[in-house]
């Protein structure tokens, strides 16, 4: 005769078990019944935030540029217009005055002397122009 089921030596016959043990199952519902009602309020919880409002207004204008060109020989030029270095002053002046304050670019060839370039610089901290820039061209292939 052949024995089924259980681990001892014994030879007598028994029933496979017929319940699921649902202690476990309901251990592991009741834990997770407990982590919910604990989250729940965190998740329905509001914070009052203020954010910031988009309004439609157009954007500022965009300031002029000037372009003042020292070329080799030292003559001035303004937006490419050739004029007196004893002008420079009150022009750097006039341009400090309006709103906005346009932008000065300052372009320059590579053989100007140094020391005008840093006097039209001077002149244009004494005008009170704020924005300076450099305008460079780049090297050209051979």
């Amino acid at each position: 005769m052949m024995s089924s089921g259980g681990f001892g030596g014994d030879n007598h016959y028994t029933q496979p078990m017929a319940e699921i043990n649902t202690t476990p199952m309901v251990d592991v519902m009741l834990v997770l019944l407990v982590i919910f009602i604990m989250t729940a309020p965190l998740l329905t919880h509001a914070i009052k935030i203020d954010l910031p409002q988009a309004g439609s207004e157009s954007s500022p204008e965009k300031p002029d540029t000037i372009t003042l060109s020292i070329n080799a020989e030292g003559k001035l030029f303004w937006n490419d217009t050739p004029f007196k270095e004893e002008e420079l002053a009150s022009r750097l002046a006039t341009a400090a005055q309006k709103k906005p304050q346009p932008e000065l670019h300052l372009r320059a060839d590579k053989n100007t002397n140094y020391q005008q370039l840093a006097a039209v610089m001077s002149a244009a901290q004494i005008a009170g122009i704020e924005k300076l820039g450099f305008v460079t061209e780049p090297k050209q292939q051979e």
